[in-house]
């Protein structure tokens, strides 16, 4: 007797026609990748969970255990986790492997990730992620904090994407920000403001009241420098307006002007700089990246996303800064595909929009 086929949600397969568009993006990307510099590389599957824990409160929630059915609690195997992302085993990877490598090293990473999360619109438990990053040795360059939304923009110049804008904050601008404020547990209330493209502000002030004990003054003035979004250096001025002094906050809004900056020479309109970014993953120590299609529906996730990371590539003695930005190559054929049923014969149309 046959039993009934029943489908499992976040889990993404194409038929053979939109397979060709996957090969293709996949192919676009990798030429790109090439083309400038960077080396491809294959992490395994599954990072021991002591590694891939602690990296976010969301993340700790989301990892999937993998373990022998036929195991026992006597077998003492280690405990061991699907990758939730790329960037993880990467550092793993050059911490390995730093002795063969010559730096600064850039690879490019195209791979399924897995996380447990509830399935919702364009938001998979598994996924086809495109990495790059810079890595060094000791001392990581602020030039390749713009070389890499750069690269991105050349290879969405050649995908079907429509326009599209790379949002750009730095992590020590919130950080310093908070600590001026007096609040103590910044890493509470970074991952609440993160929320921010999932909840309403007023979900996320209650959140920051309740869950990080914040004062009404305090939470009114995190969710009003979440609102700062300027395609210039102008949200210096827009920051110091609201009255907040702190020594990283000050390195924070030098740092993102230079990036700013330096990336409107190459690309002018590349970049939005939006204070509301701040990315849910604790690793991150600098610039911070989210990709956005202009004209997506309401409510689409962001493409792509990622940043600077100092102190995750180290073993105490060595340390490997790195940079970094991930494309979702499954949210993105989920919506262009799926949702708005490209074919392979659609001819490029991207863009970086100026607005």
């Amino acid at each position: 007797m046959a039993s009934k086929v029943t489908p499992l949600s976040g889990f993404q397969e194409w038929l053979p026609a939109q397979r060709i568009v996957e090969q293709r993006f996949t192919d676009t990307l990798r030429e790109v990748f090439e083309l400038h510099g960077f080396a491809s590389i294959r992490t395994r599957a599954v990072e021991p969970v002591d590694r891939l824990g602690g990296q976010g409160e969301d993340a700790d929630k989301e990892i999937y255990g993998v373990r022998r059915l036929a195991a026992t609690d006597e077998d003492g195997e280690p405990g061991m986790g699907l990758h939730f992302d790329l960037t993880v085993p990467f550092a793993r990877y050059v911490l390995e492997n730093a002795g063969h490598l010559t730096f600064p090293f850039r690879r490019y990473q195209i791979q399924p990730a897995w996380r447990g999360e509830r399935p919702q619109r364009l938001r998979y438990r598994e996924f086809v992620q495109a990495d790059i990053d810079i890595v060094d040795s000791g001392d990581l360059p602020f030039h390749y904090e713009v070389e890499i939304p750069l690269v991105v923009a050349d290879a969405f110049s050649r995908l079907p994407v429509g326009e599209f804008r790379i949002h750009v904050n730095n992590r020590k601008i919130p950080e310093g920000f908070y600590r001026g404020l007096g609040i103590d547990d910044v890493t509470t209330v970074l991952r609440i403001v993160d929320k921010l493209d999932k909840l309403p502000p007023e979900a996320v002030r209650e959140r920051l009241l309740a869950d990080a004990g914040l004062t009404a003054e305090q939470a009114d003035q995190c969710l009003a420098l979440a609102t700062v979004r300027t395609d210039d250096t102008g949200f210096v001025d827009q920051v110091r307006a609201l009255g907040v002094s702190h020594p990283t906050l000050d390195e924070g809004l030098d740092q993102l002007a230079q990036v700013m900056a330096a990336a409107a020479e190459h690309a002018p309109g590349l970049l939005l700089a939006d204070l509301m970014i701040a990315r849910g993953l604790d690793y991150y120590t600098g610039t911070v990246y989210e990709i956005r299609l202009v004209d997506a529906p309401e409510g689409t996730p962001s493409i792509g996303g990622g940043g600077r990371y100092d102190a995750l590539a180290s073993d105490g003695k060595r340390t490997f800064p790195g940079v970094g930005i991930s494309i979702g190559i499954s949210r993105l054929l989920g919506l262009l595909v799926g949702e708005q049923g490209w074919s392979p014969t659609a001819r490029p149309r991207s863009r970086c929009s100026s607005r």
